[in-house]
């Protein structure tokens, strides 16, 4: 098959690309913003992979690089809810402007199949748990917003035009490559990459509020599955299961071998308080469960930051 992947230099791209070189020909498509060369690095220059340097609002480029695809991997996109509040033109144009060029694309090329990144942000903080796919979005930021709207257009282009979309929500995904040093970096590798350097994670609140999370080979299997069955519409992608982050700073402080006490400091604009995932559609529409325990990821992402200094 020859699969393209938006985003593929970033976090869950550069994981889903690696994964997918194994046996299929991948063309990857990433602006390098967020993503980072270093991510693939390793990749270039395989006979199975082309890198293209280029950005989801250039719809020329896409129509270019999609001809002949058998599937389109989304996953690039602005994927910061503090970022997108602050910047929300920014976010709209990349998040949704850039996945209707996608879908365009892949409808003008003949392209029968794009498996999506979506997020469970659009359930904001409905107090109902765990969340189904078919409860009422209650987005809290322009990231979710734009995020909910290219759901939307997932399924009008599957309607209007016979493309086979899904969208993957995503809850919150960790693991080996995520980036710790941006300023929206996501809370495990900033809680690693401090325990590393010996100091105290830093969390935002009270420490109580709940994720589900999700370890990145799980995800690369969930969007594997997707492409390959031949399921369409939304599915949540997670762990089933969630911790406070009082108890993850916990484990990681245990798993790392750094015992301090977290400091804390005021609840950030647009952040959920609780989340956890009903991720039996999934698991029916295409097999999905996820296979590796949190502390089995946290441990195999600790081990990959300490290995390259991360610190």
């Amino acid at each position: 098959m020859r699969y393209i992947v938006t985003g593929g230099a970033g976090f869950i791209g550069s994981n889903l690309a690696e994964h997918l070189a194994r046996d299929h020909d991948v063309v990857i498509i990433d602006n390098l913003s967020s993503g980072r060369r270093e991510n693939i690095e390793h990749l270039i220059g395989h006979p199975r992979v082309t890198f293209i340097e280029g950005s989801v609002t250039d719809l020329a480029l896409l129509i270019g690089a999609f001809a002949g695809a058998d599937g389109i991997f989304h996953q690039g996109a602005i994927a910061s809810v503090p970022r997108s509040v602050e910047k929300p033109l920014e976010t709209n144009a990349v998040n949704v402007g850039g996945t209707v060029n996608v879908l365009w694309a892949a409808k003008e090329c003949g392209v029968p199949a794009v498996v999506a990144a979506s997020t469970s942000a659009i359930y904001g903080d409905d107090p109902v748990f765990p969340k189904h796919e078919t409860m009422a979005p209650t987005p809290l930021s322009p990231y979710a917003v734009s995020k909910l709207a290219g759901e939307y257009y997932g399924k009008v282009f599957s309607d209007l035009y016979g493309i086979r979309t899904v969208s993957l929500r995503y809850f919150n995904v960790f693991g080996p490559r995520q980036d710790p040093n941006s300023e929206y970096a996501a809370v495990i590798p900033k809680f690693i990459t401090r325990l590393l350097a010996g100091k105290p994670p830093i969390i935002y609140g009270d420490g109580e509020q709940t994720r589900d999370f999700i370890f990145v080979a799980d995800v690369v299997r969930a969007n594997v599955q997707a492409m390959e069955g031949n399921a369409t519409g939304v599915f949540n992608i997670a762990g089933g299961r969630r911790i406070s982050l009082n108890e993850l700073a916990a484990r990681l402080s245990g798993i790392a071998g750094m015992h301090a006490r977290p400091l804390y400091g005021p609840v950030r604009p647009g952040d959920v308080r609780d989340s956890l995932a009903d991720i039996s559609r999934a698991r029916d529409a295409f097999g999905f469960s996820p296979r590796s325990t949190v502390d089995e990821g946290l441990r195999e992402t600790v081990a990959w930051f300490r290995d390259r200094g991360s610190l």
